[in-house]
């Protein structure tokens, strides 16, 4: 005490502290301790441990457990929770670095690498949907352009005409008119000339061809090759006009500007009365064209001949063959029954 320590009497009084347990401890841990050397000898512990993994999976694929989980998974916690992860800065920087990594990039390689991927790569590329979309994309940008080109022509077939009108002291369309103009019929068969010139030029180029490796000089030919070329040069544009306006009622060059005849497909006796109009027209230096500028319906010496007249066509994009539009145009009462002869 005046060292200001324990008393002797309190620390033998405290057997924890001296290391040594109550008798009733000591008792109760040997029964324990005896009671588990008896049920493993007997097997009770291994019984008792499957019961209970056995209560522990009836419990689990009860149907109770199960409405349990669907009510909490199709509850608003795991909703919530789902939304906190995913706005959660933390999740965002861990899925930003995943997809950063080496590791992402090297499977990405094996991936495009695989010859998995290079045949779906192919099915994909042979696939008719996908050839009908490119074709639809490049025809349809075609279209576009002569649409937009039909347009201005459209247009300028009026400024033209009432200046050539003004000038030679004529009285301007009061109305408009749905017939083709000089700009417009003019442009389409600028661009028809461009096809005959071209599909000859590569018809004779061939036939040049073919006559050299037979034996040919391959030099310039005489006056009479050079008429005889002529001849041939008219008469494939004849046939091609006749082609196209007796199965189309257009040519190349008025389908690209939007203008057709008001048939749909001219009788080849009618086609060979315009082509003769047209002809005389050229050859008496364009009077024949002079009434698709001062005529009420625009009609030139061909259209008179051949009882024809050149219209607009106000032509629709088709829709993509992969469109609603699409099945429903094929689907409408419309064309279940028969379809109307062309005017002719």
């Amino acid at each position: 005490m005046e060292n200001g320590s324990t008393p002797r009497s309190e620390v033998a009084g405290d057997p924890a502290q001296n290391g040594q347990l109550p008798i009733s401890a000591r008792m109760l841990g040997l029964g324990v301790r005896g009671a588990r050397t008896v049920t493993r000898a007997t097997g009770i512990n291994r019984a008792v441990e499957i019961a209970a993994e056995e209560a522990i999976v009836a419990a689990v694929e009860s149907q109770a457990v199960e409405r349990a989980l669907a009510r909490v998974l199709e509850g608003p916690v795991v909703e919530e929770a789902v939304e906190g992860a995913l706005e959660s800065e933390a999740v965002k920087r861990a899925l930003l670095d995943a997809m950063d990594s080496e590791l992402v990039d090297e499977v990405w390689r094996r991936l495009l690498a695989s010859e998995e991927a290079q045949q779906l790569v192919e099915r994909i590329a042979e696939a008719p949907e996908v050839r009908a979309a490119i074709s639809a994309q490049g025809m349809g940008l075609i279209e576009d352009i002569g649409r937009t080109i039909g347009n201005l022509a459209r247009r300028l077939d009026e400024s033209f005409e009432r200046i050539a009108r003004r000038l030679l002291l004529r009285k301007p369309r009061s109305e408009p008119t749905t017939h083709a103009g000089a700009v417009s019929r003019g442009l389409a068969m600028l661009i028809d000339g461009v096809f005959v010139n071209l599909s000859f030029t590569a018809f004779v180029a061939l036939v040049t061809l073919v006559g050299n490796a037979f034996g040919g000089s391959g030099k310039g030919g005489s006056s009479f090759v050079i008429a005889v070329g002529s001849t041939a040069w008219l008469s494939f544009g004849a046939v091609y006009l006749l082609a196209f306006w007796s199965l189309a009622g257009q040519t190349p060059g008025m389908r690209f500007l939007g203008i057709r005849l008001n048939v749909e497909r001219l009788p080849l006796g009618r086609s060979v009365k315009r082509l003769f109009g047209l002809g005389l027209s050229v050859l008496t230096l364009g009077l024949g064209f002079l009434g698709v500028i001062f005529g009420a319906k625009r009609r030139g010496w061909a259209d008179r001949f051949a009882s024809t007249d050149v219209v607009y066509d106000d032509r629709r994009p088709e829709p993509a063959p992969w469109s609603d539009l699409a099945v429903a145009r094929s689907e409408s009462p419309s064309d279940s029954g028969t379809t109307a002869a062309p005017a002719g």
